[in-house]
């Protein structure tokens, strides 16, 4: 039985790495395609380094573009690799462009699509993320999920309940197999931080740093935590681009972080295990937060992952000034929600999602 799984950002390669093994411990052959969508060595290749990802099959080496550009293109390239190869089902994780690209090419080929993280929702269709989640699911075949209000979501979609498993979230299966390596590399440690006592800041989302009045807000309150806690900034490049754009990158009133080179999972990972507290805009880090047990202010009015708000470490506290700086003094203060770990983040996901395509391609065969 072969499998294509298709990988092509930085999300994806941590939820796909123990993946790759537990299909093969079932007797699946995974053919790994990269489609190339992150295509630098600090997005892409370090990640397959540090998590024993195997080399690609294939890179299809779209690089960057528009929504559009990418989404054509990852399905123009991946039409003639799935064609001559046919495999009884595409893997696609997450919601980047690579992912809803991959699922449509499959879908127009007849090969059944398998979606990991599938049903979950932010409800606002504004974020591009959240379209690829709503296309990819409607026309998934296994819709594979990562918390349980995943599946009322596609039920009220319309999508049956024998398509749907719940099988836990594989890029906790990565953390926890990672974790030990990642707290030996105390990475806080050459930027002369202290463990517990620095912030962690990520801020990439187009709804945050294209607007300016939107990116000095959180500025200023970044500036606010950073007069009593040492804030450290891995400098995503949309990020820094429009920091000059706009003026902002160089202005002392809004001068509270550190900003460092974007990194590669082992060290991300370290630095948040020992931070006091992390101030993002991305959904996985709300996710390993909630599993390291670290505080979270998630800067935007919505989430696609509310479990990590509702048994989780996470508070969604927007984009303005006064929320942020609100949440964080809370935090500071010592008043951080309880948590506990979600059902099913329990480092055994993959070996639930393979035993699913195990499953699904026996009852074909007895259906022929």
């Amino acid at each position: 039985m072969l499998v294509s799984v298709i990988v092509g950002a930085r999300p994806n390669f941590m939820k796909v790495a123990p993946l790759i093994p537990a299909l093969r411990e079932r007797g699946i052959t995974p053919r790994l395609v990269h489609t190339g969508q992150h295509y630098d060595r600090s997005m892409s290749g370090a990640f397959f380094e540090e998590l024993a990802i195997p080399e690609p099959e294939v890179n299809l080496g779209i690089g960057s573009g528009s929504h559009v550009f990418q989404i054509a293109e990852v399905m123009r390239r991946l039409e003639d690799e799935l064609s001559r190869h046919r495999p009884a089902y595409v893997i696609v994780v997450g919601d980047v462009n690579s992912t809803v690209a991959a699922a449509i090419a499959a879908n127009r080929l007849g090969i059944r699509v398998a979606h990991v993280e599938a049903g979950l929702r932010s409800g606002d269709r504004g974020m591009p993320e959240e379209m690829n989640r709503i296309i990819t699911d409607a026309i998934s075949d296994l819709l594979l999920t990562s918390e349980p209000v995943a599946e009322h979501n596609l039920r009220r979609e319309g999508i049956p309940a024998e398509r749907i498993h719940f099988v836990g979230n594989t890029m906790i299966d990565t953390l926890r197999r990672h974790i030990g390596r990642a707290i030996e590399l105390r990475a806080f440690e050459p930027l002369g931080l202290r463990q517990g006592e620095y912030a962690v800041l990520t801020l990439h989302r187009p709804s945050n740093v294209d607007f300016a009045d939107r990116l000095e807000s959180i500025l200023r309150a970044v500036a606010h935590v950073g007069r009593s806690t040492p804030v450290v900034f891995p400098l995503h490049p949309r990020t820094e681009s429009r920091l000059r754009q706009f003026g902002l990158d160089g202005r002392s009133d809004l001068a509270g972080y550190v900003a460092i080179r974007p990194q590669s999972y082992l060290p991300m990972l370290s630095l948040m295990n020992s931070a006091r507290v992390v101030l993002t805009d991305s959904g996985g880090i709300q996710e390993e937060t909630t599993a390291l047990g670290v505080p979270c202010l998630t800067l935007r009015e919505s989430t696609e992952r509310p479990i990590t708000t509702t048994q989780g470490t996470n508070q969604l506290v927007g984009w303005h000034t006064d929320s942020i700086v609100a949440a964080f003094e809370a935090v500071r203060s010592g008043q951080s929600p309880h948590h506990r770990t979600p059902d099913l983040w329990d480092g055994r996901s993959a070996e639930r999602i393979a035993a699913v395509l195990e499953n699904a391609t026996a009852n074909q065969r007895r259906v022929r």
